[in-house]
């Protein structure tokens, strides 16, 4: 159930609360933090109050699944990893890409060996995002990288596996500074590399595809919220629910895949040994292998691959010379 919001602006989150049935609205992060009926918030404020306002409802035992990116910096994003650490909360980034059912069909064709040995990954994702402020504000943590090119990094880590050995980023800067078109080469050792482009200048399709020692699988568009896959000279559809309200993205009622997921790792925590044992979740939930118990993050986004992702981004937007904070200008 949605119980709450809250916004710097009392009269934005009231309004949202009167056209969506909320039942309460605050002004303020700190006010939902202190109200004992929720028991897990989405953040998605702009990048750079990620490490502040998940410290927040962190401190304050909310469970919080942070959108995209986890936080500006791989220094920032640990930060945030130990703080859900000490306080035994759960914490999660929200790369809704790996809850969509094509992606999932397709982490089981390459866990089967369907397509042999994973080789090489390469996936583009573009759009022209020049009106977007926050996008092209170096202040605001701006860019495609943090964007639209992290979507791609987590997709090749798993898919291929491991700590890459090298990284090597070339792009274009936006005259503000941010990183505008970025084309970013990720060696994983053993013959396996990864090839990501991005923009928030070029339209692209947004397709993506996975080559192995037997056999390829392709995402043909949206590889950040995919609904068709094909591979083995087959094309899988995986229609999405319709929507009850207009969409501000393609494909926006799959986000219900990573809410529910997230329930699903806090209903599986209540009552078990080292559980959350916080809060209703566990009334009447059944348990879900997907969530061992026990856990206070995700198996399917573990914190130890946001980091991951972090330092990948780090290294890509130093090399290209992004503003900004975590940048390299």
């Amino acid at each position: 159930q949605v119980v709450a919001v809250a916004a710097r602006d009392l009269g934005r989150a009231q309004a949202f609360a009167r056209r969506l049935g909320v039942p309460r609205a605050y002004g303020s992060y700190e006010e939902l933090a202190q109200d004992p009926n929720v028991d897990v918030v989405y953040v998605g404020v702009v990048n750079p109050s990620h490490l502040p306002t998940g410290r927040l409802f962190l401190a304050a035992g909310r469970a919080v699944l942070m959108e995209k990116p986890m936080a500006v910096g791989a220094k920032e994003v640990s930060e945030l990893v130990a703080v859900a650490r000490e306080r035994g909360v759960f914490l999660m980034e929200g790369f809704w890409t790996r809850f969509f059912p094509a992606w999932q069909r397709l982490r089981a064709l390459v866990a089967e060996g369907a397509l042999g040995t994973p080789l090489l990954f390469r996936g583009s994702l573009g759009f022209n995002l020049g009106g977007v402020e926050r996008l092209r504000e170096p202040g605001l943590a701006g860019g495609a990288l943090l964007d639209l090119g992290c979507y791609g990094l987590q997709m090749a880590l798993a898919l291929l596996g491991g700590t890459p050995k090298a990284l090597w980023a070339h792009g274009i800067l936006h005259p503000t500074g941010v990183d505008e078109s970025v084309t970013v080469t990720v060696d994983f050792g053993d013959h396996r590399l990864a090839v990501i482009t991005c923009s928030m200048a070029a339209e692209l399709p947004g397709g993506a595809a996975l080559g192995g020692t037997r056999g390829w699988a392709e995402i043909p568009d949206n590889m950040n919220c995919p609904t068709e896959l094909l591979w083995g000279g087959r094309r899988e559809v995986f229609p999405l629910p319709p929507p009850s309200e207009p969409l501000n993205f393609p494909h926006g009622t799959g986000l219900r895949f990573e809410a529910q997921h997230v329930r699903e790792c806090l209903l599986q925590g209540e009552g078990s040994p080292g559980g959350l044992g916080r809060g209703p979740w566990g009334r009447g939930a059944s348990l879900t292998p997907l969530c061992p118990p026990g856990l206070t993050e995700s198996p399917v986004m573990p914190l130890a691959e946001s980091e991951l992702v972090a330092r990948l981004l780090d290294q890509a937007r130093e090399q290209v010379g992004t503003a900004g904070p975590g940048g390299g200008l």
